[in-house]
């Protein structure tokens, strides 16, 4: 896609704004691991239950009139899609989301509540943005990727924005790490810009790990044949884009991956720890931290990103030992 502008730390705070006149602010937990106190972002506690809808606001409400008219075209497992389909509905702007035919139920089912169109792709065959992009260009509709999309970007990082306030507010300082869950990078990447004096870490699925070795590699390196299957539906990204390459690159981030009994693990302490329910992809960030995988300090902030569970694998994470 053709790319009219960067995103910037400005446009993280405009998009903080206007979220802020619509919803509160999701709610902040500071729990102790190894004797420091950290702080925990509960995304999981959205109305969508994910931290998507932040950039689906930011960039349906920077849409005029006549583009709002002719509708939006979006590609997610999930999380994105209840985040378009939440937006579009309270702008009354028709959605249409592709969506992989073995996307949770859960997540399926919310978004078609909402009132959003879904059109099926598999996973494993064909390109959901390919397909995206003949139903936007077909329709004349705006197609709003998950993550390659400056105004997407800013949203997610209205999450850093928010962190800040309620960190200083409980004593806990400025964020001088942020530990991130990574798919395509939006949410990490604006969290980036959000916190310019704060140290980045992604965490990715084991196999799934592509920013990483991308940040590492200094080009990008998309995921490789066969990946292994994973829980973490809403961070199997093939490929990174430019766009949140760069933010990241540019702050030198680092990233380090988690299996899937460390996500597991995570999920379980969120549990019992927090009284949060955290999906797999929600929970990779915690996952690296209690497997010490990335240095704890304090001052030290863990994005939850959703809560969007499907009840038959949260039942095996739970009860896994």
């Amino acid at each position: 896609m053709t790319i009219l502008r960067q995103p910037t730390g400005a446009g993280v705070r405009d998009a903080a704004a206007k979220i802020a006149r619509i919803l509160p602010p999701t709610p902040l937990f500071t729990a102790e691991i190894k004797g420091v106190p950290i702080a925990f972002k509960a995304e999981s506690l959205q109305p969508v239950g994910a931290f998507k809808l932040r950039g689906a606001w930011h960039r349906l409400t920077a849409l005029d009139d006549a583009a709002r008219a002719r509708g939006v075209v979006a590609f997610s497992s999930g999380n994105h899609a209840q985040g378009i389909a939440w937006a579009a509905k309270r702008l009354g702007i028709a959605a249409t989301i592709v969506m992989p035919r073995d996307a949770p139920r859960v997540k399926r089912e919310a978004t078609l509540a909402m009132g959003a169109e879904i059109v099926d792709y598999d996973r494993a065959t064909e390109s959901r943005e390919l397909i995206a992009g003949r139903l936007a260009e077909a329709r004349g509709a705006t197609l709003v990727p998950s993550f390659d999309d400056p105004w997407i970007i800013e949203g997610q990082g209205s999450v850093g924005v928010e962190a800040v306030a309620q960190m200083q507010a409980a004593g806990l300082g400025s964020p001088v790490r942020a530990i991130v869950p990574c798919g395509g990078g939006g949410l990490a990447s604006g969290i980036a810009l959000a916190l310019p004096g704060a140290a980045i870490t992604v965490v990715e699925p084991e196999g799934w790990d592509d920013m990483r070795r991308s940040l590492e590699a200094s080009w990008i390196e998309p995921v490789g044949p066969n990946p292994p299957p994973t829980a973490c539906d809403s961070l199997m990204t093939t490929r990174v884009s430019t766009l949140t390459f760069d933010v990241l690159s540019r702050r030198d981030a680092t990233g380090v991956a988690v299996s899937e009994a460390e996500t597991a693990a995570a999920q379980r302490w969120a549990a019992e720890r927090l009284r949060l329910v955290i999906e797999p992809g929600g929970a990779v960030a915690l996952a690296a931290v209690l497997a010490g995988k990335v240095p704890i300090e304090p001052g030290t902030l863990v994005i939850l990103s959703g809560g969007n569970v499907d009840l038959a694998g949260y039942a095996r994470a739970m009860n896994a030992t």
